[in-house]
């Protein structure tokens, strides 16, 4: 194999530089008119100053080197629109915290009013996150009338070929116009392509003439990772042509948990098996956990402290329970909870609480009832062992049960466990007495890991508070 000495580069295009000028402008705008239309000691606005314009254009040097490391500017061509303006928060809420240091140590932070500094930082962003819909919807209409388009072929005919071009097709945004499918393989080897995306449009050697004429501009290549040969053949007759050739890997085949390129020395390589929490998204949910863990507390202490007197004084044994759970990368760890149990299983068989369990006290069964047992979890999110919200940890008995019955099992354990989870909230609270159900709550911490953000941890903290309300599954 050749050397590789560059890696995977991501496309830029002038788009990125419009985005930079608008958000600079949008930062300076912004402050330019909280300071003319807010109050300042009774008159109308504030006596605008040189002062404004080293604020915002200092702003505008923070964010956008806070862009740079969340990412902020890379292709958002076919991402979704709230992974985007997620981007943008973050980035502007990392630029406010910086500014404010700055502000305290400046004492610029002192001669702006607190209605304009409130105004300015939520409608600063407000402003980006609506020109950037505007230029996404403008886009699409362009696009979609045929404006700025690319015509692409798709090599290989298989159920990775049809998605790639149902993706295309749902996305005008994208500004790719689908030429067709060509494969060399007699018709009863080729999957059944949907009447709506057109048909076979012919061989490989047609394709690579249409490519030499440029009518095709784009070449997406969608072989199998085990046709090697046929891969390389097929690319060495397309290196006649100018047209872009990419290859689309089936790596959809495999258990993916947020999949993302890197490199090693120039040489590229994806992930398959990946924590998706790393670098700002892991700093984020981190601050997250954090603030919601002491505002729990805050909130909670009180009714905490009654609990515990109730557990301590209604049946012999501790407070609190400590059970071996699996935690990050299985690494063990110890979970609180306030004991609901006259027994304290912790060894290699753990039964699991059922309806009726002769095991619960009567405090007990209101505790897991209502999930209040789960409270003591919040100091686990203080000390970094848990989140908020992740997959349940289970205990370490009923791990080392089912990683040997459930593909991809001890994949959940690529996160921290949560207080609550996805699964949790979808039905699969309680009890999983059958194979079926254990796997159902497999399956939906995968999904958490692959799809995750800050907002599905907000939409699921409070779809727990009603699942907790309903009091379903838990015994």
């Amino acid at each position: 194999m050749s050397s590789i000495s560059q890696g995977i580069r991501q496309h830029d295009s002038r788009w990125h530089s419009v985005h930079r000028l608008v958000d600079g402008a949008a930062i300076l705008a912004v402050l330019y008119g909280a300071l003319r239309f807010t109050p300042l000691g009774g008159s109308a606005g504030h006596t605008l100053t040189n002062e404004w314009l080293i604020v915002s254009l200092l702003a505008a040097i923070v964010f956008h080197a806070t862009a740079e490391f969340t990412g902020l500017y890379r292709s958002w061509r076919g991402a979704r629109l709230h992974l985007e303006v997620g981007c943008i928060l973050l980035t502007w809420g990392y630029t406010v915290a910086i500014l404010l240091g700055v502000g305290l140590v400046t004492t610029y932070n002192v001669r702006f009013t607190y209605t304009t500094k409130v105004c300015w930082l939520l409608l600063t962003p407000a402003l980006m996150l609506s020109i950037r819909v505007t230029m996404r919807m403008v886009l699409r209409r362009l696009r979609a009338s045929g404006v700025n388009t690319r015509k692409v072929a798709i090599c290989g005919v298989n159920p990775l070929a049809i998605q790639l071009a149902r993706n295309i097709e749902a996305s005008p945004e994208l500004g790719l116009r689908l030429g067709g499918f060509f494969d060399d393989r007699p018709a009863h080897r080729l999957s059944d392509i949907p009447a709506e995306l057109g048909g076979n449009a012919g061989n490989i050697e047609q394709l690579v003439q249409l490519a030499r004429s440029g009518e095709i501009e784009i070449v997406y290549l969608t072989f199998p990772m085990r046709a090697e040969e046929r891969l390389k053949r097929v690319l060495a007759q397309l290196s006649d042509t100018t047209a872009s050739v990419y290859i689309v890997p089936d790596f959809f085949v495999f258990e993916l948990l947020h999949a993302r390129w890197s490199t090693i020395d120039g040489l590229p390589v994806v992930s398959v098996h990946e924590n998706p929490l790393m670098g700002v998204d892991g700093l984020a949910k981190r601050i997250f956990d954090l603030c919601g863990a002491v505002g729990l507390l805050a909130l909670l202490g009180l009714p905490m402290a009654v609990i515990a007197a109730l557990v301590k004084f209604t049946s012999p044994g501790p407070v609190f329970f400590r059970q071996k759970r699996y935690g990050l990368d299985g690494r063990e760890i110890r979970v609180w909870k306030f004991r609901s149990m006259r027994t304290q299983e912790n060894g290699a068989v753990v039964k699991q609480a059922t309806k009726d369990d002769d095991r619960i006290t009567p405090i007990g069964k209101i505790l897991r009832k209502t999930s209040l047992d789960e409270l003591p979890q919040l100091f686990n999110v203080l000390q970094g062992t848990m989140s908020l919200v992740g997959p349940r940890p289970h205990a370490t008995a009923h791990n080392e049960q089912y990683r040997s019955l459930i593909d991809g099992y001890m994949l959940r354990h690529k996160v921290k466990p949560g207080i609550t989870g996805l699964a949790q909230v979808m039905g699969f609270r309680g009890e999983t007495e059958t194979l079926d159900k254990m796997q159902g709550r497999v399956r939906y911490d995968h999904q958490y890991i692959r799809e995750w953000s800050l907002w599905m941890d907000l939409k699921i903290l409070f779809r727990t508070v009603l699942v907790v309300l309903k009091q379903e599954n838990a015994y």
